[in-house]
């Protein structure tokens, strides 16, 4: 099958074995899969992310998780939407022919694989997927693939606005507008935030964050977003939400916080970074880290695209083929071009 893969720092198109079915498995034809803000920084940090996964840890204690290995072949592509087109042994909630989104991790007696940045399994950058029947979720109400291949950014956003004290009544801050800056803003229209300040210095990302719910746009470059918060409404609880991940954002959004806010960082930020703890003992602030969603919460991203209460459609602003992918993440470079791009092999 065709595939992009990334190999020796470069994404090259070539052909790969497809996959075959385990017990518990299902494999899937990709109808269409994000490009990931993660996935360009992985290409040109890959060392940074196996770093970084070996720190951290498997997800599941005493379950084994792989690690990359760089000598070898990576398909990328962890946000997809895919057609049933055969089953494997002990398979029992998915049939040939369904249209499934799924968490990004395969399951098989070797441990835990996350889809998109392992070795064994090729992301939705391939023709074919082999995916955990028990982890796929059925596409609902005749969902367009294109929009449910959302599922997984939006749970991103879900996730961050869960683990956040955000609620009515509270205000928001949204540094980066980015895929996951503006799933984060969906999420906490969502959640009833009554006010939310989004920024970003592009134009077309700010006017993104409107659309998905932000109540105050701005470019810091003419008005600091922590400004912005302050003339609109300065006395409401405030969580500030780093959707950026470059070095320098979480000092400055530390200094910027308001005594007692809580700076919530969903940006990942692959390099080393400095802090001033003393700014944060000062202030009593909160810092909270946030990594991907839960199963419950990737099904309700799913159901609120599915049932119309969240509208990707303007998020997606490119399709691509295969061939056309170690293009697309050149053009992703350029934030007024697009916000995200989809393959549709």
């Amino acid at each position: 099958m065709k595939a992009a893969v990334m190999r020796g720092g470069a994404l090259v198109v070539d052909d790969i074995p497809e996959p075959r079915p385990q017990a518990g498995q299902v494999v899937a034809r990709t109808l269409a899969c994000g490009i990931c803000g993660s996935d360009l920084h992985t290409l040109h940090h890959a060392d940074k992310m196996v770093e970084m996964s070996s720190l951290g840890g498997s997800p599941m204690p005493g379950i084994e998780a792989e690690v990359m290995d760089l000598a070898r072949d990576v398909v990328m592509g962890h946000e997809f939407c895919a057609e049933v087109v055969e089953v494997g042994p002990n398979v029992g909630n998915c049939q040939v022919g369904d249209i499934v989104v799924s968490m990004p991790i395969a399951l098989d007696p070797a441990g835990i694989h996350p889809i998109g940045y392992s070795n064994e399994y090729p992301g939705g950058y391939a023709e074919y997927l082999a995916l955990s029947d028990m982890l796929a979720l059925k596409v609902p109400n005749g969902l367009d693939p294109h929009r449910a291949a959302l599922t997984e950014p939006m749970a991103v956003g879900h996730h961050a606005v869960e683990r956040s004290w955000a609620g009515p009544g509270d205000a928001a801050i949204v540094l980066g507008c980015g895929p996951v800056g503006l799933a984060i803003v969906a999420a906490l229209r969502l959640k009833g935030v009554e006010v939310i300040v989004a920024a970003d210095f592009s134009p077309a990302r700010r006017a993104l964050a409107a659309t998905m719910g932000a109540t105050e746009v701005v470019d810091p470059r003419h008005e600091p977003a922590i400004e912005a918060w302050r003339r609109v409404d300065g006395r409401r609880r405030l969580v500030l939400f780093e959707a950026i991940g470059v070095p320098g954002i979480l000092d400055a959004a530390m200094a910027d916080a308001p005594r007692g806010a809580q700076v919530l960082v969903a940006g990942v930020c692959m390099e080393a970074d400095t802090v001033r703890p003393m700014v944060g003992i000062m202030k009593e602030l909160n810092v909270q880290f946030v990594l991907g969603y839960d199963p419950a919460e990737f099904a309700t991203s799913l159901r609120r695209i599915a049932e119309g209460e969240v509208d990707v459609t303007p998020l997606i602003t490119g399709r691509v083929g295969i061939d056309g992918i170690p293009q697309a993440f050149a053009d992703l470079a350029d934030p007024e071009a697009h916000a995200k791009i989809l393959v549709t092999p």
